[in-house]
């Protein structure tokens, strides 16, 4: 997979144990830039950092806790001596029909997938402001793009995701800050692997290209967006779904 230029840059992942956000916190340190993964998984996230060496760090981080977000992003600049990008990856996704979704768990999923982000992006804006700019990519979803079934929190944390990003692009412009949304499709990680999809050509016949995502996919589109390359895109929502919200596939609309 070819690589972005991200020398000298400093990113913040959260969710970056495993999954989309180990494989941008990869992607980060491949393209020349360093990075702080943060996660509520300790011994995965020390894990991974630690395969990605000296330009790699972990912290602890719930990203509903204000105080957390302040130390995380401190922690990054103490360490790396400055901020220049953050991707908000951390999310859970799990739901059920909307009638029988519980008020409690609709409420925990938007405050982890969608209040997150924004205390993320709220916190940021001074440091990235301070080196005259840089980039915010929010992880949103297929489901942030359309209707879906069964994801009454998860498709409303997403939504909102996208929606949020727009404001951040527009407010954030004249700082400097870009702030785009990625929305990933069907994509084979581990918190999706419990349903039983598997990588590989014809897999997922409901996606035009016929299959899953891989990490390392959405990891492309996502150092894309906090690279020099992407100078001139904000408020831009990316789907990376194997053209899933295009539309039916032939094979659906003929049965063949």
């Amino acid at each position: 997979m070819a690589v972005v230029d991200l020398s000298g840059k400093v990113v913040v992942i959260t969710g970056g144990a495993r999954g989309l956000g180990a494989a941008a916190a990869q992607a980060v340190v491949d393209g020349g830039g360093r990075v702080l993964i943060t996660d509520v998984l300790e011994a995965e996230g020390a894990e991974t950092a630690a395969k990605l060496g000296d330009a790699a760090r972990f912290l602890r981080h719930d990203v509903t806790s204000e105080a957390d977000w302040q130390a995380a992003l401190e922690y990054a600049v103490a360490e790396f001596g400055r901020l220049d990008g953050l991707v908000n990856n951390a999310g859970i996704s799990t739901g059920q029909f909307l009638e029988h979704e519980s008020v409690e768990h609709f409420r925990r999923v938007v405050e982890i997938n969608l209040v997150g982000v924004f205390i993320g992006i709220k916190t940021a804006i001074p440091l990235l402001r301070a080196n005259g700019g840089g980039s915010v990519v929010n992880i949103s979803s297929a489901a942030g793009l359309t209707g879906l079934a069964l994801t009454a929190g998860y498709g409303a944390s997403k939504w909102g995701v996208r929606g949020l990003s727009k404001i951040g692009a527009v407010e954030l412009a004249e700082a400097g800050i870009r702030v785009n949304s990625v929305h990933p499709g069907m994509t084979l990680t581990p918190m999706t692997a419990p349903v039983g999809i598997q990588a590989g050509e014809g897999n997922y016949p409901g996606a035009p290209l016929g299959r899953v995502g891989v990490p390392e996919e959405i990891a492309a589109a996502v150092v894309f967006l906090l690279s020099d390359a992407a100078g001139y895109v904000t408020g831009a929502e990316l789907a990376v779904d194997g053209g899933w919200t295009a539309g039916l596939t032939v094979k659906y609309l003929t049965g063949q």
